[in-house]
């Protein structure tokens, strides 16, 4: 599985923690998720994302002037995304949690398999 596949489902709660504090605009979230290390996602695929959460209510939008050419479209959180954001947190808590636990369970597995066979 790639990291891309991996990442869908938790790019939303991305999305949402990097417009929490500030108005964004698409391409600056992609500049922002790249400065992150996230360089699998462009402009065409936050776009997209960024349009159903507006239908959602979870982000609002508004055009403003751009001193490099046309308007922008720049994007905040609703209050009902900022609920959707911490519960967000909340599962990605709790899923990092577990996940490592099973890592490191395994993986204590592994070399407990590793140092008996080479007894």
């Amino acid at each position: 599985m790639s990291s891309t596949q991996m990442l869908k489902g938790i790019l939303d709660g991305c999305l949402l923690a990097i417009i929490k504090d500030n108005e964004v605009y698409g391409y600056e979230l992609a500049e922002k998720l790249e400065n992150y290390g996230f360089d699998s996602f462009s402009e065409g695929t936050i776009y997209p994302l960024l349009m159903r959460m507006q239908k959602e209510k979870l982000v609002s939008s508004t055009l403003k002037k751009s001193t490099a050419g046309p308007k922008r479209k720049y994007y905040s959180l609703t209050e009902k995304g900022e609920i959707e954001l911490s519960h967000f947190l909340e599962r990605w808590h709790t899923l990092q949690a577990n996940v490592n636990r099973v890592i490191s369970h395994e993986s204590k597995s592994i070399h407990k398999g590793v140092e008996l066979d080479e007894r």
